[in-house]
Order: C-alpha cells, then structure tokens, then sequence
C-alpha cells in the first residue's frame, strides 16, 4: 500500500509539473501575441517586449542567486564569460527577436507548426558541427518533417513571406545555440539552469538587443507621443515569462528534458486548438494534415532519442558493474598474494 501511494504521488506530481509548465508556456505565447498584434493590444514593438523581459528576468534572477540564495552561482572567469557565454547570449537575443516579431505576421497556429522544424535544425547544425554523427534513417526521418512542414506552410490561408522568414531565422538561432550550449559550456563542465542561465545570459542579451532597439524602435517609441507603457500588462507578461524559467527548472530537475519535449508536442497541438476556436485564425485541412505529418516525425524522433538514452544508460551500467567486478578481483588477489608471502616467510 505504501509503494503504491509513493508511487502515485510521483506520478501526481509529474503531472503537476507538466500541467504547470503547459499553462505557463501557452500563457506566455498568447500574451505576447496578445500585445504584439495590431488587431489586439496593437504594441509592435518585439525588441521593446524581450528586452523588458530581459531586464525583468535579469532583475529577478539576480535576486533569487546573490540575495536568497536559491542557486549557486557557477565559478567562471571572465575570459570563459566572453568565449562561452557571450556568443550564446548574442544567439539568445536574435532568436527571442525574430521569434516574438513573427507574432505580428503570422497565426499562433502557423507559428506551432513551423516549430516542428526545430529537431531538423538541431540535427543539421549538430551534424556541420561534427556533435552529431550522420545517420541516413535520422536523415530520412529530418525530410519527412521539413515535406510535413512544407505541406502544411502550403495550406496557410494567411501566408506571409517576411513573417515566416523570421520564424524560420528564429528557429536557426535557437538551434545553433543549443548546439552551442553542448560546445562552449557542457563540454567545459559547465552546467547552468534555467535561473543562472538568466542571470548570465539575460544581462548579455539586453546589451545586444540595445544596438537594434536604438536603431529600429527608439525612434518610434520616441515619436509616438500618446505611449504609455501599462504596468500591469508588461508586469504581468513580464512575470509570465520569468515563471516559465522556473516551470522549466522544476520539470526537468523532478521529470526530464525528454518529458519537456513530449509535453511541448501536447502544448502545440493545444495552441492549434485555441488558435482557431478562440483568436478566430484559420486553420486549413491542409495545415492539419501537414503539422500530422511533421509531428509523426517529431515523435518518431523523441522514441529514437529515449531508446539511445536508455541504451547508454545500460551500457554505463555494464561498465560500472565490470568495474566493480575488477576491483573485487584486484582486491581477492591482492590478499592471495598477502596470504601466500606469508605462508612463505613462516
């Protein structure tokens, strides 16, 4: 009975977790298209929006390591800072740009489905950048994705060329900068979470971002006379988007990244199903029969990554086990060896 209650409050809270990241995750996307849009809220200016998250979770990350304590900071010197950091910061940046600006072109829908595109950048990138080996099935199954993509990209009733040329650039940077992630900082050892993430990498961010907002949006912001920044909307969205970091680090420190990426698959078709009943986009037979045909992909990509993860767990396993097995044969040979010098000095 006891095993059993365990082991269902592990399931519960996984559930939990999942839930809360799904709502997070759906909020934080539907608030900024919320805002971005010129239909809605009408505020188009996505530099402005990431860099007052940024700033906001930059803040509240700064808070959370130095005064409460929450996290270790991780012991770094500034010349790792800028050869490890820095670039991923810069790739950070340009993707939480080009991704919030492709709000104000494209359905949440369309946007869902152009990300099933991101294992095929990821793999690509990995592959130019000899982290991953080529493999013809994960390349067949990378194909079948992008034509499931591409079907459904066909069948987009709004289809607008600069908007998804900017999701699609958003999908290169974030894909070049989790491959990154595993070149400049895992390979180190170094591991940061989501909160030191942002209390590295958001400061880094705001800097870059900084150089395009003068350029692009000061100007703008600085003509429209009428602005006034709401402190509860940007609050709000702001806050939205700092608990979603914290959602990440509970789900995949209690579950697994694994889990995040079955449960974003979960999110996506969710956003789809609010998208066309609630915001009123279209979303076309042909989109479904698309992002059906991408999502497959997807989830025969997800089943080929847990069957590797668990063969090398197996096979660590195996090694650990022959290790022991050999400590224990060096250590019954050594006291035969103890035993026989001995017998031969009595």
């Amino acid at each position: 009975m006891t095993v059993s209650e365990s082991v269902m409050k592990k399931v519960l809270l996984s559930y939990t977790y999942v839930s809360i990241w799904i709502f997070l995750s759906f909020s934080v996307i539907i608030y900024n298209k919320y805002i971005l849009d010129q239909k809605m809220y009408n505020w188009p200016f996505p530099i402005s929006l990431t860099m007052i998250h940024m700033a906001f979770c930059s803040s509240l990350a700064y808070i959370l390591v130095k005064i409460f304590k929450l996290v270790e900071p991780i012991s770094m010197s500034f010349d790792i800072y800028l050869k490890s950091v820095v670039p991923i910061g810069a790739l950070y940046s340009l993707s939480l740009w080009f991704s919030n600006s492709a709000y104000i072109y494209l359905s949440v829908s369309f946007i869902q489905m152009l990300k099933a595109l991101m294992p095929v950048a990821v793999y690509s990138i990995g592959v130019s950048f000899k982290k991953e080996s080529f493999k013809k099935d994960t390349m067949i199954n990378m194909v079948s994705i992008s034509l499931g993509v591409a079907v459904a990209a066909y069948g987009e009733a709004k289809f607008d060329v600069f908007g998804v040329t900017l999701q699609l650039m958003a999908v290169a940077f974030e894909a070049t900068r989790l491959v990154l992630i595993q070149i400049l900082l895992n390979s180190k050892g170094i591991k940061l979470n989501p909160i030191t993430s942002l209390y590295y990498i958001a400061p880094c961010c705001l800097v870059f971002l900084s150089l395009p907002w003068f350029v692009m949006e000061y100007p703008l912001l600085r003509d429209k006379s009428s602005l006034e920044l709401d402190l509860w909307v940007f609050g709000s969205n702001s806050l939205c988007a700092f608990a979603l970091n914290l959602a990440v680090f509970l789900l995949v420190g209690k579950t697994s990244a694994l889990t995040m990426n079955v449960a974003g698959v979960v999110k996506d078709w969710l956003l789809i199903a609010f998208s066309w009943s609630v915001i009123k986009d279209t979303v076309t037979p042909l989109n479904l029969i698309g992002y059906g045909l991408a999502f497959l992909g997807v989830a025969y990509y997800n089943h080929c990554k847990l069957k590797a993860l668990k063969a090398s767990e197996a096979q660590k396993g195996v090694q650990q086990e022959d290790t022991e097995a050999g400590k224990l044969l060096e250590e019954r040979d050594g006291k035969q060896d103890e035993q026989n010098s001995r017998k031969n000095h009595n």
